[in-house]
């Protein structure tokens, strides 16, 4: 061991954000969320058409795309792209910046980042849970008017009259009809996004010098930010699929009439293992570059959060 790396370690200390680091962690998150999610259009129409629509079930992604393009013409792919971009900007703004509050709040009731490493795991789900909740309250409406457009084409001509018609024929009800749903897939779908990303990173830095790590260039920092988005990607994709099928189901009027739960064990059971991954593969690779774009321009915009991993020597990555 050198003597450099005898030096003794400075105690981390918690960042004290103000309203103007937290506008831009909303602003971030708000960005690269709705840039991320509005390029990935034409593969969630894809995605979601292989979900409910009996002549897409034995497509894969390209020649699903084909089957669009042939029988809709290109301009089909691009279907529900205003509510995507409305909806995500909203989301992504509260979800990131949720996130970094309620692990820096999650960190001081913990004694600090020292003390808060033994249980960052809980931390990471936990913030990552509660901020999702509170975003998915205003993503819900968006995310359904979408799901309609995409699976009614004649529905409505865009987010707008989408929305009008959804909000004047079903009221409240039917516009936060998909509300559990979309919990049961977009709280999986936020713990492995921050989750396995911190991890991540944890695993990448336990792998460094202090002073590599000090010293990390550009090109590393997003080769470190692209990885690690692209496998935090995959996990998402995985624990949120079920879910995010029986969301398509339930907004295209499939089911059952009764409280949610039962709409959601009748279709599942309907549905099978196979029918609840149906599209895994399309949705993996379009989640893998939703997430480590993300990150990646997450990281253009926000000020550094609040460091918990265990190889910490700051607070701060």
């Amino acid at each position: 061991m050198t003597s450099k790396a005898m030096k003794p370690r400075q105690a981390a200390v918690i960042p004290q954000f103000t309203s103007k680091d937290y506008s831009s962690f909303f602003l971030a998150g708000a960005l690269c969320c709705t840039i991320t999610h509005g390029a990935m259009t034409p593969v969630d129409v894809v995605k979601t058409r292989i979900q409910i629509d009996p002549a897409y079930k034995k497509l894969n992604m390209l020649t699903g795309t084909r089957y669009v393009i042939a029988t809709e013409g290109p301009r089909a792919l691009l279907t529900g792209f205003g509510p995507t971009a409305v909806g995500y900007l909203i989301q992504g703004g509260a979800k990131f910046a949720g996130y970094e509050y309620w692990k820096k709040t999650a960190v001081e009731s913990a004694g600090g980042p020292e003390a808060a490493v033994k249980y960052r795991t809980a931390i990471y789900l936990g913030s990552a849970s509660i901020a999702e909740f509170f975003a998915d309250i205003l993503l819900t409406p968006l995310e359904a008017t979408r799901i309609r457009l995409v699976s009614d084409r004649t529905y409505a001509t865009g987010l707008v009259t989408g929305f009008t018609r959804l909000a004047r024929e079903g009221g409240m009800s039917e516009l936060y009809a998909g509300f559990v749903p979309i919990l049961c897939k977009q709280i999986p779908y936020a713990i492995g996004q921050f989750t396995v990303n911190e991890f991540c990173h944890e695993i990448a830095f336990r792998s460094m010098s202090e002073e590599t790590r000090r010293t990390l260039s550009g090109t590393s920092k997003f080769t470190l930010q692209l990885g690690s988005g692209i496998i935090a990607g995959f996990a998402a994709a995985i624990l949120s699929h079920p879910a995010d099928t029986l969301l398509s189901q339930i907004n295209k009027g499939h089911g059952p009439k009764g409280s949610m739960p039962h709409r959601l064990a009748v279709l599942a059971r309907e549905a099978g293992f196979r029918g609840l991954f149906a599209g895994l593969g399309p949705r993996m690779v379009m989640t893998a570059g939703l997430v480590s774009g993300q990150f990646v321009l997450y990281a253009l915009g926000a000020p550094p959060g609040v460091e918990i991993h265990k190889d910490s020597t700051s607070a701060v990555i």
